[in-house]
């Protein structure tokens, strides 16, 4: 193997790095559905031959942590040796290294001179995939509800898919195949461009360089983040959040968190946490490895240490079989992105009693997939968005108002992009919501309002949230964060309180209210700065004055 010196390795390891964002950009401005194109619900990166992540863009953290599971169970069944220039792999199953079912996974291999070097990696969430209802199914008993489920498999691009067989059984089992296969297509894209780039540099700077640079910044990362956690104190924490509920009862689903923080190593164990249910909450064993693993790197690492393979060698995840976090088939888990965040807070919250400087409090924290569908005489329209909140407070500055959660980073889809797509309804409110966070001495995120107006008959609500029985918990003595709601004012006068899980007929005048909640507060209210509360209430994000209750007192 060529000798890599560290003037190579910079500038491959750059390059690299910045192809995987070019291909992000790539996906995003070749999309056509919004969930793809205006909230940038996708990802792309590179991996080397083994499957293992190389970089990525910054995009999805939830999508691209543990996408290396996903490609590894594609090589299983089709290893490298046997693959051949045209062929991709594809992956959506929830239990073989994929996370639900809308987020589809496709690896074009790159070949140079006959040997493959790595792989140009992209997903997306799609707009509908088939299943019980358009965009998601909330009453799904089992996976085979939820929509097309594609097996680690292997196919060849201008046989099965530009025009072929496998592009017209996916075109016939979708409700919108416009933007479905649209969608695909940018996926393809956005990974040619990886391809292109990547024999690029093997043809400047040679393939054995290539693959060295490859395997030395996943070391690298190995390194930063042994080094940091060595830096930590050392001892075994605990920490616990629970979702709401599962739809049907009322009862919470507990996550228990036990983490381990050791010399350069770090073990965190969800022993305790409620087994499996009946509807989509249960979350794939990769999306735990996921939020556990970016949890674990928001926390102990730089936020200049690259994202990739070795960023996950120093950390051990044991997850229960048949527990919620890792749930045997052929559970559903279209709605897996909230226990996820569960498993976020429960790992934020043990990481606190090690580290309260280096945290946040708990945010709203929850995917609020907001679907409105309608059929009309050329067929389904669907409209999909993915809702935020606000972040926790941390010890240095207020949290992010009205933003997607940290698992996510998902855009604002622009009213007007909405308006140009859609005709059956209309934004009618969109608006910060005063008071709707946790005070502290750092305040959380502030959560917002959105309203729409039902233009047509015989339109379908379907969403799925959480937070509305449970608000976000304060740190070191903060405030909790509001609570959710959604509410239906129908046209006849009558409001109607929705469940967090819930899906509903709805008519022309109706109006449909989402309300996510705000972060919860990090430290004392009594040590929020003067200038701080000022602000605020200057904003309107306050209608009360604490300080007037902390005079009250001091009489």
């Amino acid at each position: 193997m060529s000798q890599l010196g560290p003037i190579d390795y910079a500038v491959i390891s750059q390059a690299l790095i910045a192809s995987a964002r070019e291909m992000g950009v790539k996906l995003i401005r070749s999309a056509y559905s919004t969930i793809l194109r205006e909230a940038r619900d996708g990802s792309a990166g590179l991996m080397d031959r083994f499957g293992n992540t190389v970089a990525q863009a910054e995009l999805i953290p939830m999508q691209l942590g543990p996408i290396g599971e996903t490609l590894r169970a594609c090589l299983r069944r089709h290893p490298v040796e046997t693959l051949k220039e045209g062929d991709f792999l594809i992956n959506n199953d929830p239990f073989e290294g994929g996370q639900h079912i809308p987020d589809v996974f496709i690896f074009t291999p790159i070949f140079v001179s006959g040997h493959v070097v790595g792989f140009g990696a992209s997903v997306a969430h799609h707009l509908d995939l088939g299943g019980g209802a358009p965009g998601l199914n909330i009453h799904a008993s089992d996976v085979y509800q939820e929509g097309l489920r594609f097996p680690p498999s292997k196919y060849d691009f201008q046989r099965d898919w530009n025009g072929g067989s496998f592009e017209r059984l996916v075109t016939a089992n979708v409700r919108v195949p416009d933007l479905t296969i649209g969608d695909f297509n940018a996926q393809f894209a956005a990974n040619a461009i990886g391809v292109m780039r990547v024999k690029q540099l093997c043809e400047r700077y040679g393939t054995d360089k290539v693959e060295a640079a490859m395997q030395e910044m996943q070391d690298y990362s190995e390194r930063r983040v042994r080094a940091a956690i060595a830096q930590a104190p050392k001892g075994t924490f605990y920490g616990e959040d629970a979702v709401d509920d599962d739809g049907l009862t009322d009862e919470p689903l507990v996550v228990k968190a036990k983490v381990t923080i050791s010399d350069d190593s770090v073990e965190i164990d969800f022993e305790g946490t409620c087994g499996q249910v009946k509807r989509n909450l249960n979350c794939p064993y990769s999306s735990t490895l996921s939020a556990a693993l970016s949890c674990v790197k928001s926390v102990l690492t730089s936020p200049d240490i690259p994202y990739n393979e070795g960023m996950a060698r120093p950390i051990t995840i044991k997850v229960p079989y048949g527990s919620l976090l890792n749930p045997r088939p052929p559970a559903p888990v279209r709605a897996r992105m909230i226990p996820a965040y569960r498993v976020f807070n429960a790992v934020m919250k043990a990481m606190a009693q090690a580290l309260p400087d280096k945290v946040i409090a708990t945010g709203f924290d929850c995917t609020t997939a907001f679907c409105l569908s309608h059929l009309g005489e050329k067929g389904y329209s669907v409209y999909l968005e993915i809702f935020g909140g606000g972040y926790g407070g941390s010890r240095g500055a207020d949290g992010c108002d009205a933003v997607d959660s940290p698992l996510s980073n998902c855009s604002n889809a622009p009213v007007e992009s909405l308006d140009i797509d859609y005709d059956f309804f209309r934004i009618v409110g969109y608006e910060l919501a005063p008071d709707s966070f946790g005070l502290g001495a750092r305040r959380g995120g502030a959560g917002f309002t959105r309203r729409c107006e039902i233009l047509r008959d015989d339109v379908q609500l379907a969403i799925y949230s959480d937070r509305f029985r449970l608000a976000p918990e304060g740190l070191l003595g903060g405030e909790p964060g509001q609570r959710g709601y959604c509410r239906v004012h129908r046209a006849n006068g009558t409001t109607e309180e929705l469940r967090s899980k819930a899906a509903v007929d709805l008519a022309r005048g109706d109006i449909v209210e989402m309300f996510v909640g705000g972060g919860a507060g990090f430290g004392r209210v009594a040590e929020r700065p003067d200038a701080m509360i000022e602000r605020d209430l200057a904003d309107g994000l306050l209608t009360r004055d604490p300080r007037a209750a902390r005079k009250l007192a001091a009489e």
